[in-house]
């Protein structure tokens, strides 16, 4: 294709000159603000995209205990099978009969397909357990392969006899020689005679997070681990919600026997019909007692959102809420959840805690109340919460909803409103698309610094046309948390959302971390959200551009950054994101510091030529953060940032 001459020399003059002006940014080394909170970025966990059962927790089979409402959703019956209904755990009444199939060359039995299969291993161990009751009987426990071209469909097989009258639970292990991410499991009753009954069939790794039976998948709570949280929200969310009363969150649902734990429709069940889940549902076998302990595991806060006495207004009309003469036990669950975290051990929920295996109290300091709820009859809810709370636990921050959007009428209504009652942290809500993550650079920096803190609850750029992890969202998210670091002093919690997805069972994307039944994918927003964390500094440092903050304003070439200083690691941090498709020459005056040098340091990049690309099963680490050294000379950095790219440069005092 044939240019024309003088505009190709127009183009080159124009690059040229962006390349060559430089961008002076001086950080204000001797000016050390306040505190960066330990909580500020953190983890958002919410039960969509399979992220608890099928997911983070290691539960294998679908549908253990038989209770969803079609009994045998997950499972297919072979020879003389029945569903009873008078088992030994009240809350989880039904369990299987498996009798005589009527022929010596029938066979009665059950198989269950898992979540999109059944992960297992090579060389690892699954422990298989069962109630079961029957006298004299054995059953044989296979994982298979139904496709498989081999002489034989088993991969593991074990014999387990039962022997009792009385229901009892039993384990066997079994070794996987070979690793098939879609397994079934299939169990075949041996005997001919009699009757057996089995209730809550449970297939676990053995090789869980810190070795737990009832646990957590490893490899997904590590990539939680790996990103050093400062504080875990759970258990969402809509989800807190629910689509009706029923199918409300119920925090005391979810803890004490895992098998006399209830099952709950799951939020996300019914909402989309163009990604529709029919069998997605919530066993609670990851429930508050585990939540707390992940947050414990991990090093973060745990942060507890209950429901405000509201079931999910995007799905219900006002008349179908709960009247505020009927919250009273909705209040009561949140003055019992915090004495279950916190209370001792003379107390009834703190000693209900000690006998699940925590002695010590989880130290309980955030709850936070309501989800994305709007309009008046949210504060009328939530007034007699925090008057409860403030009365039996003024220690506690409660932490109120500014609806469900960034702006708008709901959010100016609901601030005051916050501010009125007296929240200690508002929750901001902002899934937008990239022009708005662009423009919101200075969102925080006329914030009430004496009003409620924020909560930057949920947010992820959501490109137009793009709802997946490409780079160039993660970049306009690193570019937007400048605006979160410099304003650390109104920002105290920020949580990407959502946290989880199954390739093959997700609702909604983008998301933070994608598995599949055996591999994990980091991301690129997941590196943006780590690099913020592993290197939030403790303290607040000036950083400005001709006197202003540099965040994308006219004149700053898309340009975004903020410095941070490190008191445990004598560390000066500063960021820098250039948005722009072009790299920008920068001098980094560390000023104020006298005779005191900085030492040659080091900088993280994250960058892709491609502003599409997006890391995946195929290709997890397309895009990964690259670590070198660079040098100072007198306290003064002279660089070039590339293109779209996220850089941390470190040095130390």
């Amino acid at each position: 294709m044939k240019i024309f001459q003088p505009f190709l020399t127009l183009m080159l003059s124009v690059d040229l000159t962006a390349q060559s002006q430089n961008h002076n940014l001086v950080v204000q080394a001797n000016k050390i603000n306040g505190p960066i909170q330990s909580t500020m970025y953190g983890l958002f966990f919410e039960d969509i995209n399979y992220a608890a059962d099928g997911g983070m927790y290691a539960e294998l089979v679908k549908n253990r205990s038989f209770e969803f409402p079609q009994n045998f959703m997950g499972w297919v019956t072979y020879g003389n099978v029945k569903l009873m209904d008078d088992g030994p755990f009240e809350r989880n009444p039904h369990y299987i009969r498996l009798g005589n199939p009527g022929h010596r060359e029938k066979w009665t039995g059950v198989e269950n397909e898992g979540f999109f299969g059944i992960g297992i291993k090579k060389d690892n161990d699954y422990r298989f357990s069962v109630w079961a009751r029957g006298e004299n009987q054995k059953i044989r426990v296979e994982l298979i392969k139904n496709n498989s071209m081999e002489e034989s469909q088993v991969v593991v097989q074990q014999e387990l006899e039962i022997n009792t009258t009385e229901w009892k639970q039993y384990e066997v292990i079994l070794h996987s020689p070979a690793t098939e991410p879609k397994a079934h499991l299939r169990i075949f009753m041996l005997s001919r005679e009699g009757t057996l009954d089995l209730e809550h069939i449970s297939l676990f790794p053995v090789d869980t997070w810190k070795n737990r039976k009832n646990g957590l998948r490893k490899d997904l709570v590590q990539v939680l681990y790996d990103m050093h949280p400062g504080v875990l929200r759970f258990p969402g969310g809509c989800i807190v919600e629910g689509t009706d009363f029923n199918t409300r969150y119920q925090w005391k649902n979810t803890i004490g026997q895992v098998e006399n734990r209830p099952l709950n429709e799951n939020r996300w069940h019914y909402t989309f019909p163009h990604r529709f889940f029919p069998d997605y549902f919530q066993s609670y076998g990851l429930g508050f007692f585990e939540f707390f302990q992940l947050a414990e595991d991990i090093g973060a806060a745990p942060l507890p959102i209950l429901n405000v006495g509201l079931i999910c207004q995007y799905q219900n009309e006002e008349s179908a809420q709960p009247t505020i003469n009927q919250i009273q036990p909705f209040i009561q669950d949140a003055l019992d959840l915090i004495e279950f975290a916190n209370g001792d051990t003379n107390t009834k929920w703190g000693r209900f805690r000690a006998e699940m295996g925590h002695e010590a109290p989880f130290n309980l300091k955030y709850l936070g109340i309501g989800n994305e709820q709007w309009g008046k009859i949210y504060p009328e809810h939530l007034k007699p919460f925090i008057e409860a709370v403030r009365k039996s636990y003024p220690e506690i921050k409660i932490i109120g909803s500014s609806g469900p959007g960034s702006e708008g009428e709901d959010f100016e209504y609901l601030w005051p409103q916050m501010r009125k009652l007296g929240a200690d942290l508002v929750d901001e809500h902002f899934y937008r698309p990239e022009k708005w993550f662009l423009s919101q650079g200075n969102r925080y920096d006329n914030y009430d610094r004496k009003g409620p803190k924020v909560f930057a609850g949920e947010y992820a750029c959501h490109g137009t046309g793009k709802k997946f992890n490409h780079f160039h969202a993660s970049l306009l998210e690193a570019a937007f948390m400048t605006n979160l670091e410099r304003n650390a002093d109104v920002v105290h919690m920020a949580t990407y959302a959502p946290l989880f997805a199954h390739v093959e069972g997700w609702q909604w994307r983008p998301d933070l971390i994608w598995f599949d039944n055996l591999n994990t994918v980091k991301s690129c927003s997941y590196y943006v959200q780590q690099l913020y964390s592993l290197n939030k500094g403790t303290n607040m440092v000036p950083l400005t551009m001709n006197k202003k903050p540099v965040s994308g304003q006219e004149g700053q070439d898309g340009l975004f950054a903020s410095a941070v200083w490190d008191s445990n690691e004598h560390h000066y941090i500063v960021k820098v994101v250039n948005t722009s498709n072009k790299p920008q020459q920068l001098t980094i005056s560390f000023n104020g510091l006298k005779k005191a040098q900085l030492s040659n340091g080091k900088v993280i990049t994250f960058h892709s030529d491609n502003p599409d690309i997006d890391n995946s099963l195929e290709t997890p680490d397309a895009v990964t953060p690259k670590e070198s050294p660079i040098s100072i000379e007198n306290n003064i950095l002279n660089t070039t940032i590339k293109a779209q790219t996220f850089a941390i440069y470190k040095f130390k005092k």
